[in-house]
């Protein structure tokens, strides 16, 4: 978890002595420095983003540009929505886009030769899975996205994550008066919460804008970011990750359609698995407290002349979560979700590869070290959220999905996830061993009974009714 996962801060005035009052604004902490990480623009990436903090709306803020810039900055204040101004986030990720891929590559439309191979490849890797696993295929469809399309299609599911965790926020910032001020202060607040989620939209944009140049499916962090049934490729994307691996461009989409195909299968005959994730990251959303003292103070203080003061408040910490049990919980039950979830799709796949590609472990070692060191735009929404979408225990996992294949078969293996309860935890990834052999509760026979003894009630006359009167001598064989 980041330090400061929700510092972000306000642009700083642009200063009126030209160079030199950069330079001194930058010298005493009014600038955008690596300390950080939160303003916008993205940590470590460069361009007009990293350097200015309004480039992502505004652009260059050349005079030609102002009177756009007043346009959108109009905007941005009178945005009367939700926590986070999706409409922004949206326009700023197309921009990112557009710009190009921190790689120099530019997005493309997709040819209808790629469309096709994607669609072959997903429906060969359909064909393989089918002898390794007991679920069937999850995928109704087949597509190749561009990065464009992939921001389009994804951006519903990212509302859902990180809608919780602004809204928790936002409200902080407007419960911190008095109920009898609110009134008084109710201009200042809607501008607050205005520029809150005018904030939140562009530092979200941002994030999706380089992660749609990073990701090669739509379930590359765990979970399902597109519609569902839908397998999808960008192509664009597999041709970068495959460049300097030395293996064949046919093996390495097929080895990518493999692990979005066994992605498919699990969210689609898994019913309760999307909700558990995504109730992790709500649960967490619950438990963060806000300083409201602190922020109490700056709304007491603040100064619309000065708004870098409130933008060196921000940084300061006033929205870090506390390390409540409630978010260890949250957090534990979301990591361990993921790892089991990654472990499965890394086991079933190397089931279905490793007698058919060469390539097979390579590929495999890759995609363990990429998922569990994430890239710069993931390591982004872990400062965004508060969350790190990715597991922590991908290879413990791993081999206690393949130790279970060893010892109950694929039925057993996959027959864990007909109910929560009966997946491993935490505690069995630190002894997969004890859980493989552990006796395991039959969670249909135990619904099969309980069913009938509530048809079976329900069907029963009342025995105290019926029998009211009758002979109870022990010989009497109703009374027994």
């Amino acid at each position: 978890m980041s330090d400061t996962p929700f510092g972000f801060g306000l642009p700083p005035e642009e200063p009126e002595n030209g160079d030199e009052g950069k330079k001194k604004d930058q010298q005493s902490g009014g600038g955008q420095g690596p300390a950080n990480p939160f303003g916008f623009g993205l940590p470590g990436a460069g361009g007009a983003g990293a350097d200015n903090p309004l480039a992502a709306m505004f652009g260059s803020l050349n005079p030609t540009d102002l009177g756009a810039a007043f346009q959108q900055l109009g905007q941005m204040l009178s945005y009367e929505g939700g926590p986070v101004n999706w409409d922004m986030a949206k326009q700023i990720a197309r921009q990112t886009v557009s710009q190009g891929a921190q790689d120099g590559t530019k997005d493309a439309s997709v040819s209808p030769g790629e469309r096709s191979s994607v669609e072959e490849a997903v429906r060969l890797a359909d064909l393989w899975l089918d002898g390794v696993t007991s679920l069937p295929s999850g995928a109704g469809s087949a597509v190749a996205w561009s990065r464009a399309e992939w921001v389009e299609a994804t951006l519903p599911v990212w509302k859902e994550l990180v809608d919780p965790v602004a809204e928790r926020v936002g409200a902080a910032m407007g419960d911190v008066l008095p109920e009898e001020m609110q009134a008084m202060a109710g201009p200042l607040i809607g501008m607050m919460r205005s520029m809150g989620g005018a904030m939140f939209g562009t530092q979200i944009g941002q994030a999706v804008g380089v992660l749609a140049g990073e990701v090669v499916g739509s379930t590359d962090i765990g979970l399902p970011l597109g519609p569902a049934g839908k397998a999808a490729l960008l192509p664009l994307n597999i041709e970068a990750f495959g460049k300097d691996l030395g293996v064949p461009k046919d093996e390495v989409r097929l080895y990518l359609a493999l692990r979005e195909a066994a992605h498919q299968r699990l969210f689609a005959h898994v019913p309760w698995l999307r909700s558990h994730l995504f109730g992790a990251v709500e649960g967490y959303a619950r438990g963060i407290k806000v300083d409201t003292a602190k922020l109490e103070d700056v709304v007491g203080q603040f100064d619309p002349q000065n708004p870098e003061e409130l933008q060196q408040a921000l940084q300061q910490g006033m929205f870090q979560p506390e390390d409540t049990p409630e978010q260890k919980a949250a957090l534990a039950r979301l990591e361990t979700a993921l790892a089991l979830v990654e472990g499965w799709v890394d086991a079933v796949v190397h089931a279905a590869a490793k007698p058919r590609l060469a390539s097979a472990d390579a590929l495999r070692e890759t995609l363990r070290r990429r998922r569990a060191t994430g890239g710069p735009a993931e390591q982004t929404f872990a400062t965004l959220i508060g969350l790190e979408l990715r597991p922590r225990r991908l290879r413990d996992a791993s081999r206690l999905w393949a130790s279970l294949t060893d010892a109950r078969g694929v039925d057993g293996r996959d027959g864990l996830w007909a109910h929560p309860d009966m997946l491993p935890t935490a505690s069995d990834l630190d002894d997969p061993d004890g859980f493989v052999h552990r006796e395991q509760l039959d969670f249909s026979e135990l619904d099969q009974m309980l069913g009938e003894a509530a048809g079976g009630s329900a069907g029963k006359p009342d025995l105290t009714k019926r029998d009211e009167g009758k002979d109870t001598e022990p010989g009497n064989d109703d009374a027994e």
